[in-house]
């Protein structure tokens, strides 16, 4: 062999390698509702990817028979679903291992947001995404802004529904590319009127639940907003962070059994700590009276589904004993370097707090002097 055989030879190798190592890019497309066209767009850059000879294949795709969308379908390859049956149905489900296995250069996959059926390898989706980039493959996705874990409250304030299946905000922050699908509230809804979001024996209940001109504005505000807020921080992370001393904040998000607050204050520090692209963690203090032997089965299952859900958003979970709650505080501001701690609004008085507490005013002295600040949330 040749000396600059053995050259090409090397680099054949590392590129190899190199292409081994490369983790997938993420791209999502982000919609205020069903029927804004994320699908129909997504499998429009999957044609434009073909013609340009690029290896890419549907993993999964849902049209909801929209004549449309399916007519993109055609020469786009498709990743056969796997058939499953649970409870006596016959079920079908993306194919992660057929995925992994043929390792197209890019998947199509919707519905990021689904949950997959028990035994599956993973419980979402989205974790089955995740799998798919380690492996190096590009992923092109989509999902509704109210499927988005920390403005799952803002959502329901807007349509009175609590959406179940919910996908964490680390996802986005770890997409390469997000982009907004957006419609005005009239087009949406004569979208709807004409059948091309669903079938005509649905129109009139949508009309008057979800698809109010003023459900979709707020709808479409939240959407816009969260897009936006997620290239400024890429900006500031990217661009103005390699130019300047980036401060990674760390924020510690103190909670307690009360499942309503501890949910609000985990999702509202979720979001300051994506906003900031920073280290965040959860603190829970169990006291005596918050022991096993004294605490009942229900809110113990709500403590774990709470803990499950901080480390979905990207948390770090520390659960800590003793009886001097804002001593346990104090102690992991400093083992942990905390900046910023959330807590939830006191159920007294702040200010008699205060006064009735010397620990507490120690805390807030201690604090201060080291320019940690406190977030109360309401």
């Amino acid at each position: 062999m040749s000396e600059n055989q053995d050259k090409e030879k090397r680099v054949q190798q590392f590129l190899a390698l190199n292409e081994k190592n490369r983790r997938g890019r993420l791209k999502i497309y982000v919609g205020m509702s069903a029927g804004v066209g994320k699908t129909y767009r997504m499998l429009q850059e999957a044609k434009t990817l073909l013609r340009n000879e690029t290896d890419i294949k549907i993993a999964y795709i849902e049209t909801h028979n929209r004549k449309e969308t399916e007519a993109l379908l055609d020469g786009i390859p498709i990743i056969p679903r796997r058939e499953v049956f649970y409870k006596g149905k016959r079920l079908e489900e993306m194919d992660l291992n057929a995925v992994l296995l043929l390792h197209p250069r890019v998947v199509i996959i919707d519905e990021l947001a689904h949950t997959n059926i028990p035994d599956s390898k993973n419980e979402k989706r989205w974790q089955d995404v995740l799998d798919i980039l380690d492996e190096g493959i590009d992923v092109i996705t989509a999902v509704n802004i109210q499927h988005i874990e920390s403005i799952n409250e803002e959502v329901k304030d807007i349509t009175g529904v609590e959406v179940k299946e919910r996908v964490p905000d680390k996802i986005l922050q770890t997409a390469d590319e997000v982009v907004n699908i957006d419609l005005t509230a009239d087009e949406l809804i004569t979208r709807l009127k004409e059948g091309k979001i669903y079938d005509q024996s649905k129109v009139q209940q949508a009309l008057q639940h979800f698809f109010q001109p003023e459900k979709i504005l707020q709808l479409r505000e939240l959407a816009l907003k969260e897009v936006a807020g997620q290239v400024e921080r890429k900006v500031d992370y990217e661009i103005t962070g390699r130019q300047n001393s980036f401060k990674h904040d760390r924020f510690l998000a103190c909670i307690s059994s009360n499942h309503e607050i501890a949910q609000r204050i985990i999702r509202k520090t979720a979001r300051l700590a994506s906003y900031y692209n920073s280290q965040w963690y959860v603190l829970y203090v169990q006291t005596s009276k918050e022991s096993t032997d004294n605490i009942k089965l229900s809110d113990q299952r709500h403590l774990i589904n709470n803990f499950k859900n901080a480390t979905e958003l990207g948390a770090e979970v520390l659960r800590e004993k003793g009886e001097k709650v804002a001593e346990v505080i104090l102690r992991i501001v400093q083992e942990k370097n905390i900046t910023t701690i959330c807590i939830g609004k006191p159920h007294l008085n702040l200010f008699q707090v205060i006064l009735s507490s010397g620990i507490f005013n120690r805390l807030l002295k201690d604090l201060s002097k080291n320019n940690i600040d406190i977030i109360i949330l309401s």
